[in-house]
């Protein structure tokens, strides 16, 4: 098996998840080397993950020679990063989103073109509950899909997942959304476990997209992705079935309903020596997602994070785009939409952008 070999730019949260994927499957991945301005930080990495860094892109492409770069950085800088690259045709996986607001995302999308290899990191898209989902719609099981209520991730990756389902590209669309908070004790975050009990305010934005005859209902509160008291869910209906959370239903001819639960395949579990690992999720008697990197021990975000990286190797050697910069431009615009009409109270209405033409 030939290595992916990748560098990265940026040393925050979000980089721990490729060295983690790295770490795990070294057979496949491998960091050549990571930018980060600060040589503290740097040390530490180095420390760390025994992986070389250095001060600038020009550093590191003259002791290294990967074949794309990740970008892991802060939305305000991105897309600076992306132009100093696309100048110098190196491939780039930028992570969410691709810059802070429409604005930025008009002018990256002006300047860059669409002939710039550089695609997206959006990982939802990949997670193995959803990847199985997107696989019974994209069969034509559940027949037309009309409708959606999405309550799994935020803003662009929220988007992102409302767009595959409905099979919606840059079509216009029409937005009602509002807020408003609940008390919560609060929960885990990055940092871990809470450390004593407090009440704080919960913010849910909750948003009503019309494209067109397709509708979908986005809802979500940032606690759902570390709570233990919150939860995600997600339904799918079309004229034939629907899907509610891991329940799927649909009929098999016009008298002849048919229903069961997507299952999740652990090895390790029971007894078992295999190891411990997703194998896959079972859709009654067929498999909706097999892992493609069994056998390593890796979380569901960590499992689309190596798929984006896997994809993003196919597209460096001439496969096809798999989230570009136009979709992940769009995403966030949608996103920025429903804020915008959250704040404002009113009906808003999306016009087509530079990277939809």
């Amino acid at each position: 098996m030939e290595q992916i070999k990748f560098g990265i730019v940026g040393g925050g949260w979000r980089t721990e998840f490729y060295l983690r994927i790295a770490r795990s499957l070294p057979e496949k991945f491998q960091v050549t080397g990571i930018v980060v301005r600060d040589p503290l930080q740097g040390q530490r990495i180095e420390r760390d993950w025994g992986i070389p860094t250095y001060r600038d892109i020009d550093e590191l492409f003259n002791n290294t020679t990967p074949s794309f770069v990740v970008l892991a950085v802060s939305r305000g800088v991105t897309p600076e990063f992306i132009r100093k690259l696309v100048k110098r045709d190196i491939p780039v996986l930028t992570e969410t989103p691709p810059a802070a607001d429409l604005d930025a995302l008009i002018e990256l999308n002006d300047e860059v073109g669409r002939n710039a290899r550089v695609q997206v990191a959006e990982q939802y898209l990949y997670q193995p509950l959803h990847a199985a989902r997107l696989s019974i719609i994209h069969s034509g099981l559940l027949g037309d899909i009309s409708q959606t209520q999405v309550s799994v991730a935020h803003g662009y990756h929220g988007m992102s997942l409302i767009r595959r389902i409905l099979g919606i590209q840059f079509e216009d669309v029409e937005i009602r959304a509002f807020s408003y908070t609940t008390p919560i004790i609060e929960g885990p975050n990055r940092k871990g476990a809470p450390e004593k009990e407090k009440t704080i305010d919960s913010k849910q934005v909750i948003a009503l997209l019309q494209f067109g005859d397709k509708t979908a209902v986005y809802d979500f509160t940032g606690d759902q992705y570390f709570s233990w008291i919150r939860s995600p869910r997600l339904l799918v209906r079309g004229d034939k079935g629907e899907i509610h959370n891991g329940a799927i239903k649909y009929l098999q001819d016009f008298a002849t309903p048919v229903q069961y639960d997507l299952k999740r395949v652990n090895a390790g579990e029971d007894g078992n020596l295999e190891g411990y690992y997703l194998k896959g999720i079972m859709a009654g008697e067929r498999w909706a997602y097999r892992n493609p990197f069994i056998p390593a021990s890796l979380t569901d975000d960590e499992i689309a994070i190596a798929t984006c990286l896997d994809n993003m190797n196919s597209y460096v050697n001439g496969g096809p785009s798999f989230y570009s910069l136009a979709e992940a431009s769009q995403d966030h615009y949608l996103a920025m939409m429903i804020e915008h009409a959250t704040e404002t109270g009113t009906i808003v209405k999306t016009n087509q952008q530079i990277w939809a033409q």
